[in-house]
């Protein structure tokens, strides 16, 4: 863990950086340079090519980080960048098998239960038919499905609920398309199952004056995501912008002095999304990206990771929130660098977005938001907090749910985060959310033969961890039960120590920590001895196991639990934050 200077304009203060690659930055630099023909000039192929292939679970999907479930977008992101590497991708038969257990009956969810989305849905028909070569398993129903994504305004919506409330988004607009483009690949004939005139008028009609695109009608800023999504859409649909020409000097005064690009006016970091959208929107407008080519190759190139991979800005540089996060709260009180980070994380926000995002100019996220904000970020910024609560209220889904990022299918660790934010920005949840909608979704969790029992998402099995947070949410509703926080706590209670998520044999850290913090919650008394034992067995020589049987430290965020857990069972403060990760 090293803690680095940031430079000013992008979030000032101090960031905490591991200097690891990240499979979003990896995916948009390779994909960068597989459209500008320059993959050659990539430093460290194979090894980034090992750093992709080896996030592959035995199922057949691809995982964020190792140890992690498969996902649809991380399967895409994964198999695609494997493929521009010209790197082998490995056991695709077993991949295409894995999405279709994601397959809803009409579209595609992130995970096998979850509910179907656009994000979702274009990427599994993307990674389905563009390299596994296979077929949708209806193609009909799933055009009746992006039929329904579109709003009364002519927009896409992020699901057909978000669609009946008038949620357009130009993200859902290019993820739709898309989608529909793949499958003309066994159909050419296929025809837009949209009103495509309403479409286009409303694409269209997010260029601002200056010639950027916004995200929607809510949206105040201008930037090169909603641009590049917007153009391509319309490039897709065989269209573009109303003014072509506005739009290439909004893309071109995005240059810094290199001749890289930023995401928005005012930003001063070149990171690698803002390149992959701009050179996304020159070939959508279909303007000459080989001028771009040298100066864009030369930063992408800055942002390599010595192991293979590549991150956002320079690797020594490329702060994440959680890290931060975590440092903050394991810091000791009298620590000067809390302040400092702090206010870092405090400026990871977007314009655009309230919520704080994992990393600078990238996504606001419901769970790092939570951990910036129990780290003690915005805590003197009135304005800051109002607008998070704000982002926070937009972001409930129609099923009463939350999911990790706007538009995503709910689950239980990104609901039982929105409902701790709030807690944290002491703000009732009646007055933020719908709370009809709310209960509803945590009931949908809850198990058919077990009444203490919770799924991650409705029909999943069982787990420790989603009953705690179901309890955490309904407890903020005032309808929390204690006897079922018990049995949970009973029934997942490792004799060696700690609890387990499932089970009761094999105790991890995570479980153990969210244990601790819900029994202070519903006041159940905690046994330290039981705990100090369990943090004894994840003790490493490099800092904290997430488990007993893995051989290395966890990292900063694993240190930064078992120091607040060790803290409780030397008898410290009974008020853990409700952090969550998975």
């Amino acid at each position: 863990m090293t803690a680095v200077d940031t430079t000013p304009r992008a979030p000032g203060g101090l960031a905490v950086s591991g200097g690891e690659a990240d499979l979003w930055c990896t995916y948009a630099a390779t994909r960068t340079l597989a459209w500008l023909g320059r993959v050659g000039d990539a430093p460290g192929v194979a090894e980034t090519a090992a750093f992709l292939a080896g996030k592959q679970n035995a199922d057949g999907g691809y995982a964020w980080s190792k140890g992690m479930a498969s996902d649809a977008w991380a399967t895409f992101y994964c198999a695609q960048a494997l493929a521009d590497l010209g790197a082998d991708v490995p056991r695709l038969e077993r991949t295409a098998r894995w999405l279709r257990g994601t397959w809803t009956g009409d579209a595609y969810a992130m995970m096998p239960g979850q509910a179907a989305d656009v994000w979702a849905t274009h990427f599994s028909v993307r990674t389905v038919v563009e390299l596994c070569r296979a077929d949708v398993p209806d193609r009909r129903r799933l055009l009746d499905w992006l039929r329904l994504l579109q709003t009364p305004d002519g927009g896409l919506g992020w699901s057909p609920e978000h669609a009946r409330y008038g949620r357009s988004d130009v993200r859902a607009c290019f993820y739709g398309v898309m989608a529909w483009r793949a499958l003309r690949t066994a159909e050419p004939d296929l025809a837009p199952p949209w009103d495509v005139p309403a479409l286009l008028w409303w694409l269209r009609d997010q260029q601002g004056p200056d010639g950027g695109f916004r995200f929607g009608a809510d949206a105040r800023t201008p930037c090169m995501w909603a641009t590049y999504r917007a153009t391509a859409a319309l490039d897709a649909l065989g269209a573009g912008p109303r003014d072509r020409a506005g739009c290439l000097r909004w893309i071109e005064d995005r240059r810094t002095a290199d001749g890289a690009f930023v995401r928005w006016a005012g930003y001063d970091v070149a990171d690698v999304w803002a390149s992959f959208c701009a050179v996304g929107s020159l070939r959508a407008l279909g303007a000459d990206t080989g001028v771009h080519a040298d100066p864009v190759v030369a930063r992408v190139r800055e942002l390599a990771c010595p192991d293979g991979g590549f991150t956002y800005r320079e690797p020594e540089h490329a702060g994440d929130a959680l890290s931060t996060a975590a440092a903050v709260l394991g810091a000791e009180p009298d620590d000067p660098r809390r302040a400092p980070w702090r206010q870092w994380l405090a400026g990871c926000r977007l314009p655009n977005e309230g919520g704080v995002m994992y990393m600078p100019a990238r996504g606001s996220e419901v769970r790092c938001t939570l951990w910036a904000l129990a780290a003690g970020a915005c805590a003197d910024d009135p304005a800051a907090r109002g607008e998070i609560a704000d982002w926070l209220r937009t972001l409930q889904n129609t099923d009463g749910g939350f999911g990790y990022w706007e538009g995503r299918a709910s689950d239980l660790v990104s609901t039982s985060a929105a409902v701790e934010i709030l807690r944290l920005l002491d703000i009732p949840v009646a007055r933020a959310l719908d709370t009809r909608r709310l209960v509803g979704f945590v009931e949908a969790c809850r198990s058919t033969v077990d009444s203490a029992g919770f799924g991650h998402v409705p029909g999943s099995t069982p787990t420790l961890r989603a009953g705690l947070q179901a309890q955490r949410v309904l407890d903020g509703l005032g309808r929390g039960v204690r006897r079922d926080v018990v049995t949970l706590l009973d029934r997942h209670r490792v004799a060696g120590g700690g609890f387990a998520n499932e089970g009761a044999r094999m105790p991890d850290l995570l479980s153990g920590y969210e244990a601790v913090a819900t029994a202070d919650r519903f006041d159940v008394e905690v046994d330290t001895g039981h705990l100090a034992t369990f943090l004894d067995r994840v003790r490493t020589p490099t800092g904290t196991a997430w488990t007993p049987l893995a051989p290395v430290g966890g990292g900063p965020l694993a240190d930064c639990l078992a120091r607040l857990l060790r803290r409780r069972a030397a008898g410290g403060p009974t008020d853990l934050p409700a952090l969550t990760l998975s």
